[in-house]
């Protein structure tokens, strides 16, 4: 890493990578999970060992192959292989801030959580936040996240300005923006090979306050509109669709405090506010089925709805009480009992917003269930391949993934998402078709005409890769 004029320290563990071990991982929202072997490669040399490993077994079975994890909060399967090797980078660890210039050089296991509670009080913010905190920064490049201020700020890969991958051969490069291959690793879902570090861009802060408007709002356009005006560039739309009058909610605009809060008693409320967020309950392994339900979900909306203001400006809030409000409880896909849930996050460009309205309305007509409903604006679109937002709107329903009739009425959705020139977020998708995925991805013959380069011997699979077709399952 290049010298830089602060170092600050990051927490360590010291559990070694240990023997390849068979394990079962799952995506963030549940499910059957995958039957891997996992290892946890702590330095550079023993990620090389790692891929000698795989790719040794790969002469011997001509579809074997491995993808790279994090923390596992892709909510789908995009950081498993089954019957593979699963590459757990989350103890490499590590970062330098260069202080004067405003950058840091971190490795892949970095949580973005981890680089707050230092960032922070040095002065800097990481410019794009998802809603959790619990995200490595690899990633988060391999995902290229988005937040709430998409519309002012762009991607997290936007932000990157070069990156260390580890191809499957064993050669590490470093790549800046001016790289095709940088391009393809954005978005690229771990497919190109293992992120080991990032050189990113930092935000001056001055402290983990925002300044929060809200407003509270009668229908799906009314959001829209307040979407739409003035105010804080971290925008969002809850929105509730189980009431009797389903696109109700609440819009909050929120942006850092640019002065110290000169109110003593706002001051005082707000002293020892964080940029991160401590878990207050665990949801326990064995919740039982059926606690959250259309009628649970439906009260808890209307008393969430009822229980904001009508108006308020300029409310003072922690940053990590407002950007990772489902951090305070652990464990929380739980709730939705052993099958667990899916996120069907989707896209479409301005002028398309009846397909949202449909969207809804599909999923009402099939008694699906939507237990939580986000509505974000985006800005334009970055150059990368399978980057996922566009200037538009998206919207993130959560459902269960036991409801009946659940995937036919996704498929139409699919159908209204494409034919507007839409797409899905394949790092939350469980479900997606090839031929939908090359409808809403038109860049994909190009992203994997530069992974080939990358990887000629397909390496670098997943279950999310050979069932969308980014990857072919052939040697």
């Amino acid at each position: 890493m290049p010298q830089a004029e602060q170092t600050l320290a990051a927490p360590q563990r010291d559990l070694g990578p240990g023997e390849p071990a068979p394990a079962v991982v799952h995506g963030w929202g549940g499910g059957e999970g995958a039957r891997v072997v996992r290892l946890r490669p702590r330095s550079l040399d023993e990620l090389r060992t790692t891929l000698e490993l795989a790719r040794a077994r790969r002469f011997q079975q001509a579809n074997y192959g491995a993808i790279v994890r994090g923390l596992g909060r892709s909510y789908g399967d995009a950081a498993q292989l089954s019957g593979g090797l699963v590459v757990d980078t989350t103890h490499l660890k590590g970062f330098e801030l260069d202080n004067g210039r405003g950058l840091v050089t971190v490795r892949a296991g970095v949580t973005l959580g981890e680089l707050l509670a230092q960032l922070v009080p040095a002065g800097w913010l990481v410019p794009v936040l998802p809603g959790t905190q619990h995200v490595t920064v690899g990633g988060a490049i391999a995902s290229d996240i988005h937040g709430k201020n998409h519309g002012t700020t762009g991607t997290f890969g936007g932000h990157v300005r070069s990156l260390e991958l580890l191809l499957a051969s064993g050669e590490l490069v470093k790549l800046t923006r001016d790289d095709e291959l940088f391009g393809a690793t954005l978005g690229g879902m771990g497919l190109t090979g293992v992120i080991t570090a990032a050189e990113l861009a930092l935000r001056p802060v001055i402290g983990p306050l925002l300044s929060v408007d809200t407003d509270r709002v009668a229908t799906l356009d009314d959001a829209l509109a307040v979407l739409s005006g003035p105010g804080g560039s971290y925008r969002v739309a809850w929105l509730d669709l189980l009431g009797a009058r389903p696109g109700r909610g609440i819009v909050s605009r929120a942006e850092p405090l640019c002065t110290p809060q000169a109110d003593p008693d706002e001051a005082a409320r707000t002293r020892g506010a964080s940029a991160n967020v401590r878990a207050r309950l665990r949801v326990p392994a064995r919740w039982p089925p059926g606690v959250l339900s259309p009628t649970t979900v439906r009260a808890f909306n209307e008393l969430r709805f009822r229980q904001a203001p009508r108006r308020d400006r300029g409310h003072t809030e922690p940053l990590g009480a407002h950007m990772f409000p489902l951090d305070k409880l652990d464990a929380w896909p739980r709730l939705y009992g052993p099958r667990g849930f899916l996120q069907y996050q989707l896209v479409v460009p301005r002028g398309a917003e009846g397909v949202l309205r449909a969207v809804i309305d599909h999923l009402r007509r099939f008694r699906v269930p939507c237990y939580l409903a986000v509505l974000k604006d985006f800005g334009p679109a970055n150059e990368a391949p399978l980057s996922f937002p566009l200037q538009g709107w998206t919207l993130a329903l959560d459902l269960p993934r036991g409801a009946l009739g659940l995937h036919p009425a996704l498929d139409h959705c699919d159908e209204l998402v494409a034919a507007a020139g839409g797409r899905v977020y394949l790092t939350k998708d469980v479900r997606l078709r090839p031929s939908t995925v090359g409808a809403m991805y038109p860049r994909l013959q190009e992203w994997r005409a530069v992974r080939e380069r990358a990887d000629p011997e397909r390496l670098w699979r997943s279950d999310l890769a050979l069932r969308t077709g980014l990857v072919e399952g052939g040697g």
